[in-house]
């Protein structure tokens, strides 16, 4: 049964069969017919849980999905891919990243079917891994959404072969934190390049933190969401 476009699910998750996904939803507030969807995506080992309070600080003028990756790792951790860290940098499980690729475009065509989302103005965004799932969904499939935002994340080569250079002329918001020792800023300027060779119409910023989701990304990362919605052919919410 489909939940209204009123109904939060942010205290129970729901499943996508499809995909089959979980996921959770803070509904947009306010608006008459389909809204707007930011659907975000937690990083390796985590859940989508310690995203709740983003949701709720989020734009009411959009839905908010925040999505489980599939893999479990433990109780409550979950990854979009394996990863081992090493001292050559990160290696990953290609075939899992594209597994979940694949899941996270088939869950962006079911949501406008089962809540009340406009399919032309969903955004994907997520945190490390969610941010690296972001990018290859926004690189390879900008068809399917309006932009994507790697917040300490990266653009995995493992995908670049996926990606169709005519296709791509999509909004990007890429944020890193210059001390980070998980993922190196070297990895957000290799975001920002393969963006801009790309056509990738991009807002960069870097500060000076951690591996971490500090209040000024948050900040910049909500600001540049409601640049989106307000630009030209974005506004009838």
């Amino acid at each position: 049964m489909s939940h209204t476009l009123n109904a939060d699910t942010l205290d129970e998750t729901l499943l996508e069969p499809v995909s089959g996904l979980r996921y959770r939803m803070r509904a947009a507030r306010g608006g008459l017919g389909k809204a707007p969807c930011l659907i975000f995506l937690h990083g390796v080992g985590a859940n989508e849980t310690g995203f709740i309070e983003l949701a709720r600080q989020t734009d009411p003028r959009l839905t908010v999905i925040l999505a489980r990756a599939p893999l479990e790792f433990g109780p409550m951790q979950f990854g979009w891919f394996q990863v081992a860290f090493t001292a050559t940098g990160p290696v990953i499980n290609a075939a899992h990243a594209e597994q979940a690729r694949h899941k996270l475009l088939a869950f962006i065509d079911q949501l406008p079917q089962i809540h009340e989302i406009d399919p032309g103005r969903v955004w994907i965004a997520g945190f490390s891994q969610g941010g690296i799932m972001s990018a290859s969904v926004g690189l390879t499939a900008p068809d399917k959404v309006a932009g994507f935002a790697i917040l300490s994340g990266r653009v995995l080569p493992e995908v670049l072969p996926a990606v169709r250079p005519e296709m791509v002329k999509t909004e990007a918001f890429i944020s890193h934190g210059t001390q980070d020792q998980k993922l190196g800023i070297h990895f957000a300027h290799h975001a920002k390049q393969v963006s801009t060779d790309f056509g990738v119409s991009l807002t960069y910023r870097e500060y000076a933190a951690g591996h971490v989701l500090q209040p000024a990304m948050v900040r910049d990362f909500q600001q540049w969401l409601a640049t989106q919605m307000d630009a030209p052919g974005n506004t009838h919410v």
